[in-house]
């Protein structure tokens, strides 16, 4: 090495060993908190917001990190989504339908009586137009969602007496779940609003006739068995309640687009595990309960047809006085449930009955 390159060389050096490099940008490290609508208790539903944090945390080297707040901890279970719209938390995760006491239309971002299974609730949010109708109605309230979960197709719950007919609904009083009381109502019963956490004490109490919540795994961690014999299905109102991650616009579009991404990425993932987690631990739950005394019961037809009955007829009456439930609900279910009957429904029908 002749003496002008040993000269540069070291001159180099030492620009490094005095820390005048090139400026280099270190991305400063982000932290977020999320307000969940549920109990810590419930691994499935609650545990698909730590599934969230988890991989956004992996994906990002630890770089962006989200810690996860069980309902009332942060804020009520129920008011995560002013929570999220006041900026108070950065984000939430929550089944939509719970909040149809500001707009009928958050029912339709998660389920509705008669509405779609979760596949094709998945297909009309990701390749569907459900994604962009929602984006829309979502920016009056400061709120980027997307889907972060599903439970698959609920039971119908449990009651402290059989529903031999509508006679058996009228003037009960039934927690459920969202928009299914508008239904339950015209029906005759009394419904309530409770968050899961505070279920299984008005029930043992009395303070309410019957409840729903989602399925075995979680109805028998919660202990609905004990308080009431009587389990019916299926949950009508629920064929694929799908849930969703709410966060707040200012804080995503501060977002870069690679932690964009790994947002996106990242609730998908824990929208597969979620039900993946369910279908699972259903059936091991189910015979538990079933070995332990419990009654499983399917909804005579006639609480079927009028449950369907006056679900068309409130869809209609909301079409004509809301715009914004008449442009989302649309003509996707008639097409899906066209296609899932030639395939799905019938594999399905000859498999449950076949000796395995």
């Amino acid at each position: 090495m002749d003496r002008r390159s040993l000269i540069k060389h070291a001159g180099i050096a030492g620009v490094l060993a005095a820390g005048a490099a090139p400026a280099v940008h270190a991305q400063a490290a982000i932290r977020w908190r999320l307000a969940s609508s549920f109990p810590k208790a419930l691994d499935t539903i609650y545990g698909a917001a730590d599934v969230f944090a988890k991989k956004v945390g992996e994906m990002s080297g630890g770089k962006f990190s989200i810690s996860v707040h069980p309902g009332g901890e942060l804020m009520p279970a129920f008011g995560v989504v002013d929570g999220v719209q006041e900026g108070t938390v950065e984000c939430a995760h929550t089944a939509p339908y719970y909040f149809f006491g500001k707009d009928d239309t958050f029912a339709l971002d998660c389920a509705i009586p008669f509405g779609l299974n979760s596949r094709q609730m998945t297909a009309w949010m990701y390749e569907g137009n459900g994604m962009k109708l929602f984006r829309e109605f979502y920016e009056g309230y400061n709120i980027v969602n997307f889907p972060m979960g599903n439970t698959g197709a609920q039971m119908g719950g449990w009651y402290r007496k059989e529903i031999k007919s509508l006679n058996d609904i009228k003037g009960m009083k039934m927690r459920v779940g969202g928009f299914a009381g508008k239904v339950l109502t015209t029906m005759g019963a009394v419904p309530q609003n409770i968050p899961g956490g505070e279920i299984y004490q008005a029930l043992e109490k009395g303070t309410i006739d019957a409840t729903e919540w989602v399925g075995p795994y979680d109805d028998q961690k919660l202990g609905f068995n004990k308080v009431a014999p009587y389990y019916y299905y299926p949950g009508w109102w629920e064929g694929g309640p799908q849930l969703s991650l709410y966060v707040n616009n200012k804080a995503y579009a501060a977002l870069s687009p690679e932690n964009k991404a790994i947002v996106e990425c990242a609730a998908a993932i824990a929208h597969t595990t979620m039900q993946a987690k369910y279908d699972a631990l259903n059936p091991g739950a189910l015979k538990q309960l079933v070995a332990s005394g419990t009654k499983v019961l399917a909804f005579p037809k006639s609480v079927m047809d009028a449950a369907f009955k006056n679900s068309m007829a409130l869809y209609a009456d909301n079409s004509a006085k809301n715009p914004k439930w008449k442009k989302i609900y649309a003509a996707f279910r008639k097409d899906q449930n066209l296609w899932f009957r030639f395939t799905e429904a019938q594999f399905d029908r000859y498999m449950q009955s076949a000796k395995l």
